[in-house]
Parts: structure tokens; C-alpha cells; sequence
């Protein structure tokens, strides 16, 4: 069903008859590799809403892009068990996803927990990998980042304006990203909230919360290095924030060595995740999708 003029709305069935929802732009642009776009652990696919425009209708070669919403995000539907709220599951109803649209191989770009996903989808079927550009986001993910994601997870207020959630995103964020605009946030906003009776409310099953309970913010956590290794032959672009306490500078100084082809963007400015819109992001997004395809030739 369309949604509007610029994407389509597309519902499939997971393997545990879940129901769950992608948004596709540019459905007919059927002459370049595909881009599956994953968001973060509370986000969903109206995060890639601007860049998605750009890959579909404004870049030199205009491509078909898929943004996945996961169980319990955007339109896909809430799961009972949260048990099944995890990086294993969701890599399967990307795959499951990738099927019913009958999509072998694609691009994908990944924030955050997207880029999680990615390592995994790699691990289990490389083939399906063209090109990757991971967003803030690698194979060690530090604690402090993560403990900062859960702080502002667990005391998130219920604003009743628009105009009240754009201040309580600044106020939490703020300090991490001074480069953003009064339409940045606002954007923001409408990503990440609904509008409901009772306010603005995160658009995610706030069950999601509980999945970071158990997790020792003072050890580390373990690292997906061998995964982000079996990726190599992949083209990769890493894009960090320049305030992000997700991903060191370390880690990505770290992943270069190891996948030498790399290219690297470091977004100032801002923090976990960059705003992926914003800037030259979305021209530089696409040039490294069009150079990776025809060097692929």
C-alpha cells in the first residue's frame, strides 16, 4: 500500500508469523545494487527517510532502497517474548525479509545495531553482501556508550508537544551534537516518536528496555572481531561521530588495519549515531555505493 508518493509500505511474515514492515523507495530502479538500510536498537525505518530520497531519486545512480522497521519497532509488530529481541533473531527477519521481496544480494548500510545485524548476516551468508557502510558502529562496542543509551532509555519522559520532545532530545543529547539544527531535531523527533493522545511516545515495544538489564557496564563486552575479519572482501565505509562514546577512535583505527580497502568519514559534531542526512552524507553515502559497484565489474 502506498504510503505516499515517495515509498511504499511492504508487510512480510517472519518465521514465527510476526508480521513486520519495510519501507521501499525507487521500486523501480532495477540497474544497481539494492540498499537495505537497518537502524539502531530503538530506531526504525523513518530514520533513513531523507537519505533513502537521496539513493532513490537524487544521486547519479538512482537505487532501490529497502528500510527494514524490526519486531517491536515502527509498523512490525510487538513480540511477546522478548527473549526474541536480539541481533540473531533480526538478522533472520532481514533474510526472511530479503525473500519475500526476492532480494539475493544487496548493499546495506547499518546503524548502530544494524551494524550488529550486518556482522551477523555476514557470518551466516556472505554472498548476500555487495557493499556495507556501518554508522557508527563496529566489532567492540563500548561500554560507556552503551550504559549512556540505556541511562536515557530508562527515565524517558512523556512529552506532550512536539515542541517539548524536540527539548527533551536536545537537552539529552544535546552536548554530543552542537552541529545540529532546529530541523535536525525536529526531524529527529518524527523518527522516533508517534504521536499519541497521551503525547509523543517512543515508536518501540518498551519491553526493548529490559533486554540491557542484565549487561555489566563496568567489563567489557565481548568483541566481534573474527566476524568483522570473514568481511574483508566486502568494500566497507565507516562513518563515526566525532563525539561518539559508542566507537573509539581506536576501534576504527583498529578496523582499517585489518580491512585495508576501508574508507573512513568522521562526522563533527556530532555523536552516537550521525544523523546520516546530514551534510555531504548522503552525496558521500552514494559516490562510495557507485565506486564500489563498478569496481566490482
Amino acid at each position: 500500500m502506498a504510503s505516499d508518493e515517495s515509498f511504499s509500505d511492504f508487510f512480510y511474515p517472519a518465521a514465527d508469523g510476526l508480521k513486520l514492515h519495510t519501507r521501499i523507495y525507487g521500486e523501480r530502479n532495477a540497474d544497481a545494487w539494492p540498499v537495505i538500510c537497518l537502524p539502531g536498537l530503538t530506531r526504525n525505518a523513518r530514520d533513513f527517510h531523507e537519505l533513502a530520497l537521496h539513493l532513490s531519486r537524487k544521486a547519479e545512480i538512482p537505487r532501490k532502497v529497502i528500510a527494514f522497521d524490526y519486531r517491536g519497532r515502527g509498523q512490525s509488530d510487538h513480540d511477546p517474548d522478548i527473549g526474541h529481541y536480539n541481533v540473531g533473531v533480526e538478522a533472520g527477519d532481514v533474510f526472511a525479509g530479503m525473500s519475500a521481496l526476492g532480494v539475493e544480494q544487496a548493499a546495506f548500510v547499518g546503524t548502530s545495531r544494524g551494524g550488529l545485524i550486518i556482522h551477523v548476516l555476514g557470518a551466516l551468508k556472505p554472498a548476500v553482501l555487495k557493499a556495507i557502510v556501518l554508522n557508527d558502529i563496529g566489532p567492540v562496542i563500548e561500554t560507556e556508550g552503551l550504559a549512556h543509551i540505556r541511562s536515557y532509555l530508562d527515565r524517558a519522559p512523556k512529552p506532550k508537544t512536539l515542541a517539548q520532545a524536540v527539548d527533551t532530545q536536545r537537552r539529552v543529547h544535546g552536548a554530543d551534537f552542537p552541529a545540529l539544527t532546529d530541523a535536525d531535531w525536529a526531524r529527529m523527533v518524527r523518527a522516533i516518536c508517534r504521536e499519541t493522545a497521551a503525547g509523543w511516545v517512543p515508536d518501540f515495544d518498551p519491553a526493548l528496555v529490559d533486554t540491557l538489564a542484565g549487561i555489566d557496564f563496568s567489563k567489557p563486552l565481548p568483541g566481534l572481531w573474527p566476524q568483522f575479519d570473514a568481511l574483508a572482501a566486502v568494500p566497507l565505509l565507516a562513518i563515526r561521530g566525532g563525539n561518539s562514546k559508542l566507537l573509539s577512535a581506536a576501534s576504527v583505527e583498529e578496523m582499517g588495519r585489518r580491512h585495508p580497502g576501508m574508507e573512513t568519514i568522521t562526522v563533527e559534531g556530532q555523536g552516537h549515531a550521525p544523523f546520516l542526512e546530514t551534510g555531504t552524507l548522503p552525496r558521500e553515502i552514494a559516490d562510495f555505493l557507485d565506486r564500489a559497484e563498478r569496481e566490482s565489474e
